[in-house]
């Protein structure tokens, strides 16, 4: 590292030289860089966060492609008057799918749910039943009839535990057959029982991702509700826009608040630090150890010349970061999304070091040029290594298949490098023009080498402090290891997303009419050839016969089990049909009244084949591309709530690659199975990822202090840190999920410096001089620490559960490790002086030859 920042030299030298060519250099590259970081947008969707070569997001995108968007918006029009609502909704809907955005060549939505023949519905609604639905139908009627039959035995005893049992397997046989009944044929119009209340829902032609498309699609919606005048129909109209589309727009800008509220509260917090921080190096610069309140109210006074000196290198780094991540990504994603404050508390780090040394060299009567170079020939060379250890750290993540880690990794990566040249070019240059102007006074008026000897060496080792301290951490450390296996992952995505008050309140209203309950997230296979989807459906049923243990499918839906689509088919459904009218005409049954019977009579009524050409659209709506193309689809419903990580998972491995019984192979398509794509990432990578991240700093720091020894020492706040994190985390029953931890690797590559900085000025001091550096580098340190949480602690008041999640755990950790490096290494340092086996220190502080040239 010597021979390197030897090279370097030079830089530094025309830096000092020139201040004002590198300023606007480095400013003129922030400009730049801010206008296509300002372009940068927030994506919230999950398949963006694994590559595009997996098969679950190669099949959302087939899916997209083919059929849109997933989600639907939804208007609601409520007014004491249902005709009053059906006249406004029959002249909204061609209107709305008229729609276009001048951004786009189609319209925003391909279709409607509005209204149902529902006369030619009941009159055939069994004719459209399922094989399944059909069987069911046939067990149910069974069983009446068998019920019936022993009612009418003379010698039949009615017993009650008996009646017990069957009941409730009546009663369920029933509901589902109700439930049928009500998908089939349901109402004619999509109202509230009350009929107050009617539920427009429209599906988008463009991607749900895409917030400008959906932004674009609802302000359009509002200015043409706006201009159609719902009064007009009625005095008391009123019209709400909601729907799932709507979330996925209200998601996106409320985390894009967040992040940016959070960024300028966490700025104006760590700069207060820093600024009051730099103020009293400052102070202590010119006075020493003295009060003299002229100074400090100099010092004050040119508080504002001080946020300059650090803001201006760090908001420089960090518009060249985010224009990179511009060029590279185009987007952020939810784990990356945070990083501006961030980078902003890490990143100012090896501004603390670089100034409080500066200031240590100007108290020791220094001149601005010399100071400027010896700090960074001396400290510049720690801050050098712990930002190319924690990039290193950061790069590695980029290895992950998981592009939560991996883009997390570039723009970390990145940022802490920009950091680094900004803190070590553009600051020097601006102390160095600031001191020249007047604008910065650092000169000690008493200059004593006080950042030599004002602290006189303690006599190491006295006392069993030191062991007992040793003794304590490791007991800690020994006991946090334990409570390691403790830790859990939360798979409930429920439990990581806020809850949206305002459009709960908005969906409530669609709710009065639609409920899909039992009936969601559902996963979509895309054949190109129609012919092939009822072998599909069957290697479906197969695979839902032989999963007895953790079933998670419900039913397995297509266009051709509904609708007899060839003559052979028709004439199948029509002799069930006759079997099933055979049934009803039992004698137990036939002189039976029930408004359930009642309804099977009719809808089994049909004796002839119906032409696809006559069913109705709502029917066939869900089986429909985009193109027009009927019968490419297989729906997938699962008979679990998929909002549980374990059960998409679960959900993943039994539908997310099919093969049929030719051998053909089929992946299945939904936002669910690209999240358990991403959770088995997540889950598989990480601890890859932490072991690999901690190997990486071991080389590092064997490669800076070419010690075993001293590397591993420097290792010592890192490790227990960590241990003791798991160990909190166990102990107040905190998870990981998949937002947090990315966090892991970040808490090590980060955690990481505050142990090399002590360690590396302890080797260059030398022994009996633990005490001097916890007061100077210690201070650092923990400053420096003490700014990162803050960037990361911004993220504790976000209302995301899940980001918060992230503030949570990297505060605890960087907490952790700054505590260990101010107490369990000292303390360790401490006992190998008692030994005699302290470093003789190299005094790499002396000042360079000519360095005022």
């Amino acid at each position: 590292m010597n021979r390197v920042f030897s090279l370097l030299r030079p830089l530094i030298r025309s830096v000092v030289r020139f201040p004002i060519v590198y300023l606007l250099a480095g400013l003129g590259l922030a400009a730049l860089s801010l206008f296509y970081a300002a372009k940068l947008r927030v994506d919230s969707d999950f398949s963006k966060l694994i590559p595009e070569d997996y098969a679950s997001v190669q099949a959302l995108e087939k899916l997209r492609a083919t059929v849109g968007g997933e989600s639907e918006a939804a208007i609601a029009i409520e007014s004491p008057s249902f005709e009053a609502n059906k006249r406004f909704a029959e002249a909204l809907i061609p209107r709305v799918l008229a729609l276009k955005s001048p951004k786009r060549a189609e319209p925003y939505f391909r279709r409607v749910d509005y209204r149902k023949d529902v006369t030619f519905l009941q009159d055939n609604a069994l004719y459209f039943a399922t094989g399944e639905e059909l069987d069911s139908l046939e067990s149910f009627l069974n069983a009446k009839i068998e019920e019936a039959r022993l009612e009418a035995n003379p010698f039949f005893f009615d017993l009650e535990d008996e009646e017990d049992d069957a009941a409730p397997a009546a009663d369920s046989a029933a509901i589902q057959l109700q439930e049928v009944y009500g998908r089939l044929v349901g109402k004619e119009y999509p109202v509230s029982d009350d009929s107050t209340t009617l539920v427009l829902r429209f599906y988008p032609s463009g991607a749900q991702t895409d917030v400008d498309f959906i932004a674009d699609a609802y302000a359009d919606l509002e200015r043409l509700v706006a201009q159609m005048q719902p009064q007009t129909y009625q005095p008391q109209m009123e019209v709400t826009l909601a729907g799932r589309l709507l979330r996925q727009m209200i998601e996106v800008r409320a985390i894009t608040d967040d992040v940016q509220s959070s960024f300028g509260a966490g700025v104006a917090a760590v700069l207060l630090m820093v600024v009051v921080y730099f103020t009293y190096k400052s102070y202590h610069a010119r006075a020493g150890s003295r009060f003299d309140g002229r100074i400090l109210l100099s010092k004050v006074v040119r508080a504002p010349i001080l946020t300059l000196v650090i803001a201006l290198p760090l908001l420089s780094a960090l518009s060249w970061t985010f224009g990179l991540a511009y060029l590279n990504y185009e987007t952020l994603n939810l784990m990356t999304s945070t990083l501006g404050l961030v980078l902003f508390g890490m990143g100012i780090d090896y501004g603390i070091h670089f100034y409080g040394r500066y200031t240590e060299e100007r108290r020791d009567g220094a001149a601005p040029a010399q100071a400027a170079e010896t700090t960074f020939m001396t400290t510049g060379q720690a801050i050098t290594a712990t930002a190319f250890t924690t990039s290193s750290a950061f790069f590695l993540l980029m290895i992950a298949d998981f592009r939560g880690f991996s883009e997390f990794g570039f723009i970390a990566g990145t940022g802490i490098l920009f950091s680094l040249v900004a803190m070590v070019v553009l600051m020097p240059a601006l102390l160095v023009l600031f001191e020249k102007l007047g604008l910065l006074n650092l000169t000690a008026e008493r200059p004593d080498g006080a950042g030599h000897v004002a602290v006189a060496p303690r006599r190491a080792g006295r006392g069993n402090a030191p062991r007992t301290i040793v003794g304590i951490c490791a007991a800690l450390t020994v006991a946090a290891l334990f409570s390691v296996r403790f830790v859990q992952f939360e798979y409930d995505f429920g439990k990581l997303d806020p809850v949206y008050k305002h459009y709960n309140d908005l969906q409530e209203k669609v709710r009065r009419v639609y409920n899909d309950r039992g009936f969601r997230n559902p996963a979509y296979v895309v054949v190109d050839d129609p012919a092939d989807v009822p072998e599909v459906a069957a290697a479906v049923r197969r695979i839902q016969a032989a999963d007895t243990l953790t079933p998670t499918i419900r039913t397995v839906e297509y266009l051709q089990n509904r609708f007899p689509t060839t003559p052979d088919q028709a004439e199948a459904k029509l002799a069930r049909l006759e079997v099933i009218r055979t049934l009803l005409a039992d004698p137990f049954l036939a002189g039976a009244e029930s408004q359930d019977l009642d309804r099977l009579r009719r809808a089994a009524g049909t004796t002839a084949p119906i032409q696809l050409d006559d069913v109705p659209a709502p029917l066939k709506q869900p089986y429909t591309s985009k193109d027009g193309t009927i019968g490419q689809l297989v729906i997938i419903y699962p008979s679990v709530g998929l909002s549980n990580g374990r059960y998409s998972i679960q959900f993943s491995e039994d539908v997310g690659t099919i093969t049929t019984a030719s051998g053909k192979v089929f992946h299945a398509g939904s936002t669910p199975l690209v999240a358990a794509d991403m959770l088995r990432l997540m889950r598989d990578e990480a601890p890859v990822m932490v072991a690999l991240t901690m190997l990486l700093i071991l080389i590092f720091k064997l490669a800076i202090l070419r010690s075993f020894k001293w590397a591993m020492l420097s290792l010592v706040p890192l490790i227990a840190g960590f241990v003791w994190l798991f160990g909190l985390m166990a102990l107040f029953g905190l998870k990981l999920n998949f937002y947090n931890l990315v966090v892991l690797p970040a808490i090590l590559g980060i955690g990481d410096d505050s142990g090399i900085h002590i360690v590396h000025r302890y080797i260059e001091e030398g022994r009996g001089t633990v005490w001097r550096i916890l007061r100077s580098t210690g201070e650092q340190v923990s400053m420096s620490a003490l700014t990162t949480m803050t960037g990361f602690g911004g993220q504790i008041l976000s209302f995301y559960p899940g980001l918060r999640s992230i503030g949570i755990l990297a505060v605890m950790g960087i907490g952790l490790t700054l505590l260990t490096a101010i107490v369990f290494l000292p303390a360790l340092l401490l006992m190998l002086e008692a030994r005699g086996k302290g470093p003789v220190g190299t005094h790499a502080h002396a000042a360079p030859e000519d360095a005022a040239a």
